[in-house]
């Protein structure tokens, strides 16, 4: 099978597709929108891409698995509660969902982008199960979804439900700080590339110093990358930088030289890491 996609002849069957997710589309026009990448998109004027069903399925998945473990753990405080889920929806548990979809092999991707291995890339594949679930909400209810999301991350539940927080770095560094009475840590994103293959670099701060850095296919990834370094940072393995007089990390909208930079964020703000 060819790569080059935008074809039908160039995307994988997408009859076993549906077989794999247990739910036959209706409206097929959703099942087609859920997997053609931005990428691909840049290269095919007018055609949307599936950031808008991306957007949809976090909210849907997010609404599922909450109700789960919260009917299953109801002994939990919402802090456990809030790490299990974040564990359950990260971003490698969402991928790994999507490898066992094959749903890498269906996806309408740029040239450059499916050249570059995009079909084996986490983020990719996180945002498109996300799109995927999205897609089936709208074309078969919560019943679909629910059976393909509990049983595709049900295992994962119980798993996360013994160390919860274990894969959320940036809720563990809160945590930690509180504990030492340290300000809030404070993360700033730059990114680089073009639309459809953006790279995210992150800095997490506490206070005027630099407490760890890290990089990415999205800002998430980024940031808990980031996040776990400042945990060894914390605990002493590796040491920090200070702030030079000309930047201010506490500043929202720093432009630190890159093709873009957001406002420093809270660590609690993302859904899944």
């Amino acid at each position: 099978m060819p790569d080059l996609v935008p074809t039908d002849s160039a995307v994988a069957d997408i009859d076993a597709l549906q077989a794999r997710i247990g739910h036959r589309f209706e409206r097929c026009e959703l099942l087609d929108l859920a997997l053609s990448h931005r990428s691909w998109c840049a290269e095919h004027e007018g055609r949307p891409s599936n950031e808008r069903l991306e957007f949809l399925g976090d909210a849907v998945l997010g609404l599922i698995v909450t109700e789960e473990i919260f009917g299953r753990y109801p002994d939990r405080a919402e802090g456990e509660l809030a790490k299990i889920r974040a564990s359950v929806v990260s971003e490698p548990a969402l991928a790994t969902l999507a490898e066992t979809l094959e749903l890498g092999a269906h996806l309408r991707l740029g040239r450059g982008e499916a050249a570059s291995g995009g079909r084996h890339k986490d983020s990719i594949l996180a945002d498109a199960t996300e799109a995927l679930i999205g897609a089936m909400w709208l074309d078969g209810g919560n019943e679909a979804v629910s059976r393909l999301v509990l049983e595709g991350l049900g295992p994962g539940i119980d798993k996360a439900a013994l160390d919860p927080g274990d894969t959320d770095h940036k809720t563990r560094l809160q945590e930690h700080a509180a504990r030492l009475s340290l300000e809030s840590p404070r993360y700033v994103l730059r990114s680089s590339g073009p639309d459809h293959d953006k790279q995210f670099e992150a800095e997490v701060w506490i206070g005027t110093r630099l407490m760890g850095r890290g990089s990415g296919g999205s800002k998430k990834s980024a940031s808990q990358q980031a996040a776990r370094a400042a945990e060894h940072t914390l605990a002493g393995d590796t040491p920090t930088e200070r702030a030079p007089d000309q930047l201010n990390p506490t500043h929202p909208n720093q432009d630190l030289g890159t093709d873009s930079v957001a406002a420093p964020e809270r660590a609690s703000e993302d859904t899944h890491a």
